[in-house]
Order: C-alpha cells, then sequence, then structure tokens
C-alpha cells in the first residue's frame, strides 16, 4: 500500500513538474516578447530579427492567447502541447513548417518535474502537519518562477521584475509560516533577517561600490526572494558558496580555452538559483556535518 501511494505521489510530481515546466517554457517568450516591445518604445536597441519574431505574442489578448511556431507562426493544437511528448514526437520541429522549435522548452520541462521529484526526496523537513505541507507546495511554486528567471537570465542576461516580485511574495509567505511553526519566534526571525542579508545585503553592497559594474539589480532583488525562501543564515552561506563554486567550475575552464574573456559577462542568477536549491535540499546536512567534524 505504501509503494502505491509512494507511486501515485512521485507520478503526480512529475506530471505537475512536466505541465508547469510547460507553462514556464512558454511564459519566457512571452516575457520576451514584452520587454523588447517596451525597450522599443522607450528607444533602446532591440534585435529587430527577434522583436519580429516574438511581437505578435506581446500583443496578443489572454482570451486569444495561443502557443505558436516562432517560425511561421502556426497555432499549436492541444496535441503539439503535451509536454515533453509532443516535442519527441515532432522531433523537436514544427508540424508545419518543419523549423527546430528548439531545445530550452523541453529542457525547462525536465528541469521543472526534476527538480519537484527531487524536492519531495531530499525534503529536510517533515511534511506531517498543514503548516509544513503549506511550505512544501509553496516551495513547488517558487521553482517554476525560478526556472523562468534561470532561463531567461542565462539566455538574456536579465531577470524579469514581474517574476522576481512574485517569487519574493511566495517567499514571504513562507517565512512567515516558518516563524508561526517555530518554538521560537524572535530566533526564526533573525534566522530570515540573516538569510536575507546574507543573499541580497551583500549583493546590494557589492552594487553600490561597483556602482552597477559587477552585479544586476535584479540579482539583488532574486537573492531577496531567495533569502526569504531560505529563511536560514546558514543556508544562505551555503547556497552562495554553492553559487560561487559551480561559478568556477563554468568559468575557470572555458577562460582557459579562451571561450571567455575577463570582460565577458556571466549572468549570476542560475548559479545563485542552483545554489540556493541545493542549500534547501541537502544544505542542513552539510552544516551538521561540518559542525560535527569540529567536535
Amino acid at each position: 500500500m505504501i509503494m502505491v501511494m509512494d507511486f501515485i505521489i512521485y507520478l503526480a510530481l512529475v506530471l505537475f513538474g512536466l505541465v508547469l515546466g510547460s507553462f514556464a517554457g512558454a511564459t519566457v517568450w512571452r516575457l520576451r516578447a514584452r520587454q523588447l516591445v517596451a525597450d522599443k518604445k522607450a528607444g533602446e536597441h532591440v534585435d529587430h530579427a527577434q522583436y519580429k519574431k516574438l511581437e505578435k505574442l506581446a500583443h496578443e489578448k489572454v482570451s486569444k492567447d495561443h502557443s505558436r511556431c516562432l517560425h511561421c507562426g502556426y497555432a499549436l493544437r492541444w496535441f503539439d502541447l503535451i509536454p515533453l511528448v509532443s516535442w519527441i514526437a515532432l522531433r523537436g520541429r514544427c508540424r508545419e513548417c518543419r523549423k527546430p522549435i528548439g531545445i530550452m522548452e523541453p529542457l525547462i520541462e525536465l528541469g521543472t518535474a526534476a527538480f519537484f521529484v527531487l524536492s519531495y526526496i531530499l525534503w529536510p523537513f517533515d511534511l506531517t502537519t498543514g503548516l509544513a505541507v503549506a511550505q512544501f507546495i509553496i516551495w513547488l511554486i517558487s521553482g517554476v518562477g525560478l526556472a523562468i528567471m534561470f532561463a531567461y537570465d542565462a539566455r538574456w542576461f536579465l531577470l524579469p521584475d514581474k517574476v522576481n516580485f512574485a517569487v519574493i511574495g511566495l517567499g514571504l509567505v513562507s517565512a512567515v509560516l516558518m516563524i508561526i511553526g517555530s518554538n521560537n519566534h524572535v530566533g526564526a526571525l533573525l534566522n530570515v533577517l540573516g538569510s536575507i542579508i546574507v543573499l541580497s545585503g551583500i549583493y546590494y553592497v557589492l552594487y553600490l561600490i561597483s556602482k552597477g559594474r559587477w552585479i544586476g539589480f535584479g540579482d539583488i532583488k532574486l537573492g531577496l526572494g531567495l533569502g526569504l525562501l531560505l529563511g536560514d543564515w546558514q543556508l544562505a552561506i551555503i547556497g552562495l558558496f554553492f553559487a560561487n563554486l559551480i561559478g568556477c567550475i563554468i568559468v575557470i575552464p572555458l577562460m582557459a580555452t579562451g571561450k571567455l574573456k575577463r570582460s565577458s559577462h556571466v549572468p549570476f542568477g542560475p548559479l545563485l538559483i542552483a545554489g540556493a536549491i541545493i542549500a534547501k535540499l541537502v544544505g542542513m546536512g552539510i552544516a551538521e556535518f561540518y559542525t560535527l567534524s569540529l567536535m
């Protein structure tokens, strides 16, 4: 009976992850379309080829907003929108014009599904109370927003404000629930504030010192949302450590081979997101191991 329940839970997590990952992938393109239209109206330089391709997405009404091929404008039918399955069946190409759809969408779907499943497997807190389950659900929903920002920043070096503020709002609710469920409300509040200082405050100081050259303000807002979601200064430090470690692992070989220069811009948002996820899921184990090793 327990095995059947576990199978149902894992299946539900995979399906919800794929569906919400598909939503995240579609949202990335709609946000980009609206960003390009806004930039052009403001007189800023835009990629005209990309603007022409995405402009229709920005002007469609919500009631008539359909997913379309970015090449030929073909409105996708329901059988073209089955997460991952449709992409595999069509071999990554549009049903109408046969041009490549792209690899970003299925990667976001798979990534979100993996995030849902791993979060359940590695969740370090109990799920026996309504308050605890609510925090877990908020974490999963926040993961959809993080997937959008991960993809958007990795591709266009920008973190959309709308998604950033949504994650901050979810993080605030999560932090409040964490404080309410704690036996020491004052200590829990200070823990949350410490987490915010580590993941947002430090970057704000760097932003002021460099006048925005080293860190974008979007990273500061992302750090605020992640700090609220982690709610623990120790986890925040671990998340920051892993973000920089992953960055070094990626950047140093690219610089050594000449594919990156010192002046090259590297999006830090995806690294910060990856570091925070690692910290949330395994950070407590790392902190306990480190504490025991010092005894």
